[in-house]
């Protein structure tokens, strides 16, 4: 990787400011985190800064408060988990920058962990505020970017605070760069990407840029139905962007152009409503009812995907096939999946729903790679530079 690390740095005694990504999901009812992988994968960066006796001041976001305080997103029960993680009491302040703040870091001592308050509660973190940001850094010595998930967000403690600290990456931010990296520049072929979700918009980018590097590209999810209609196809009552027929048709021809093999589904699951209660059946693409919705792939789809899949070294799966929320809708989506677990290929999974999708299935530890950033994974393999990479010092500054 280009930019300098944690390692790089000389940290002992210093205050170090680690911009990590807690924005985990909870309970709306009990507070109480549904998945704390994202503090989990802070843990390297955090220990490595521990055990070399460094003062360890942790921020990070937590919903959208949209700059103002919103109690149920308040960082209590993350810095509550975190301690339950690290074995040590983490601290967090009724405030991310401020007096008390100041006083709190300053008690600070080596090996020692604190955590500020949500920084969105501040409209000048989403902002990158430059007055915000220099706040945060007087706080510190030195600011380590562990939050891969906000990289693609030029905000005040990503890309602002770099211009008054000295900055480098995090472990985490680092192994997410050269593991997506990797598959940019040197994918073990036949490479796939499996690509779902709602909207083509969303993922033009990456199509685009992986377009030369991929042998298979199969397309799932609500985008399919925007694909199958530029194809000619009826699709019901199945939401398509009406702006993208075009986009989907030059990407079905640049696909051709690389001697991509591009795979649509073949058969889908329609229902009248996207409801649990809903009735569903299958149906082939020629036979998909006016009346009716996409809401997942069907079995023929599965088949098909799965054989052309079987045949890889490298997968990319970046979004659900269908419905997944709704467990009747689900079932192409948990397929997906759960043969990406079983293939002896290296398997990228590209954050976001996805991420959350292989958690909850408990198949994490079966991939090889789980990125912890959707928009910024997307961002990343669409070929756009993420600010708060770039902001980072690069090796050769030293």
């Amino acid at each position: 990787m280009a930019k300098l690390t944690v390692r790089d740095i000389d940290v002992s005694g210093k205050r170090v400011l680690v911009r990590v990504d807690f924005n985990v999901p909870f309970d709306e009812k009990t507070g109480e985190i549904t998945d704390d992988s994202r503090i989990r994968a802070s843990l390297p960066t955090i220990n490595y800064l521990l055990e070399r006796g460094a003062r360890v001041i942790l921020c990070s976001h937590l919903g959208r408060p949209d700059g103002k305080v919103v109690d149920k997103l308040r960082l209590t029960g993350v810095a509550r988990r975190l301690s339950q993680i690290l074995g040590k009491q983490v601290a967090v302040t009724r405030d991310a920058i401020g007096p008390e703040t100041s006083e709190a870091v300053e008690s600070l001592r080596s090996g020692e962990v604190l955590l500020l308050e949500n920084l969105r509660f501040h409209a000048g973190e989403e902002e990158n505020d430059p007055a915000f940001a220099r706040k945060l850094a007087e706080l510190a010595d030195l600011f380590v970017n562990d939050a891969f998930g906000t990289a693609h967000r030029a905000h005040a403690s990503t890309a602002g605070i770099t211009r008054y600290l000295p900055s480098v990456a995090g472990f985490l931010m680092q192994k997410e760069l050269e593991t997506l990296g990797s598959i940019l520049t040197s994918p073990a072929h036949p490479f796939a990407g499996l690509v779902g979700g709602a909207k083509v918009s969303d993922k033009v980018s990456m199509l685009e840029n992986i377009m030369d590097k991929v042998d298979f590209l199969l397309i799932g999810g609500g985008m399919a139905a925007t694909f199958l209609k530029a194809n000619s196809y009826e699709v019901g009552l199945s939401l398509i962007e009406e702006d993208r027929l075009d986009t989907a048709i030059e990407l079905v021809g640049k696909a051709a152009d690389n001697g991509v093999t591009l795979f649509l589904p073949v058969d889908v699951v329609v229902a009248d409503e996207i409801s649990a209660g809903a009735e569903s059946r299958v149906v082939s693409i020629e036979n998909i009812p006016p009346r009716q919705k996409i809401v997942d792939i069907g079995k023929q789809t599965i088949d098909r995907f799965s054989e052309e899949l079987r045949k890889c070294k490298t997968v990319f799966w970046n979004g659900p096939m269908g419905i997944y929320e709704i467990p009747g809708f689900a079932e192409g989506t948990q397929a997906m999946a759960k043969l990406l677990a079983e293939l002896d290929a290296t398997t990228v999974i590209g954050g976001g729903s996805t991420a959350e999708i292989v958690t909850n299935l408990g198949l994490t530890d079966k991939m090889s790679f789980v990125s912890t950033g959707g928009g910024a994974s997307l961002n990343f393999l669409g070929g756009s530079k993420l600010p708060g990479v770039e902001a980072l010092l690069d090796k050769d500054s030293n």
